[in-house]
């Protein structure tokens, strides 16, 4: 099974990969760079949106470059105060061959308002690495390995919203 997924973050695409490999076998995921078109810093609904982006640049740049697959996927984290206080939280597009698309998030962790300006003026990997002084948390285990004292991972927060968008293609009609 063939999954293209638009990004070349390692940790996105090993929490794409440990979703897949729990439903499916000979996964087989490649990460190609493609545009979000919304912000460095994706706030409230430009989370979903730069997701939905992201699979729609994945599939022209397929069909342009004649890739096949099965799955095209993206993973988008943002920030968002819709439920009434600042989290972040990661949003996944699947979309089947078929044209079949779903939906999945992560659970979120809050933000803490004081860093709220500094993260909308740049982005939350950035504020991250200089308030904890590491470098590049984004790109691997992720600032919420740190806060969270390695129990969990950016991996694992994209492995769930995966599998929480991959439920309306592993059960079929029953839940389209």
């Amino acid at each position: 099974m063939k999954v293209l997924i638009g990004t070349k973050n390692p940790g996105k695409i090993e929490g794409a990969r440990q979703a897949f490999e729990r439903y499916f076998e000979n996964v087989e995921i490649e990460g190609i760079p493609v545009n979000s078109d919304v912000g460095n810093q994706p706030i409230n609904e430009e989370i979903l949106q730069g997701a939905k982006n992201r699979v729609k640049n994945l599939k022209e740049y397929a069909k342009e470059n004649k890739k096949e697959a099965d799955f095209f996927v993206s993973s988008e984290a943002g920030i968002t105060d819709l439920l009434g206080e600042w989290i972040d939280i990661n949003c996944v597009v699947i979309e089947d061959k078929e044209e079949v698309q779903s939906v999945g998030t992560s659970q979120g962790f809050p933000i803490p308002d004081k860093y709220i300006k500094e993260i909308k003026e740049t982005e939350l990997g950035k504020v991250m690495d200089k308030i904890f002084s590491g470098k590049e948390l984004g790109k691997g285990k992720g600032g919420i390995s740190f806060l969270t004292r390695d129990e969990v991972s950016r991996i694992d927060l994209t492995k769930n919203a995966f599998i929480m968008a991959l439920t309306k293609h592993i059960n079929g009609d029953v839940w389209r």
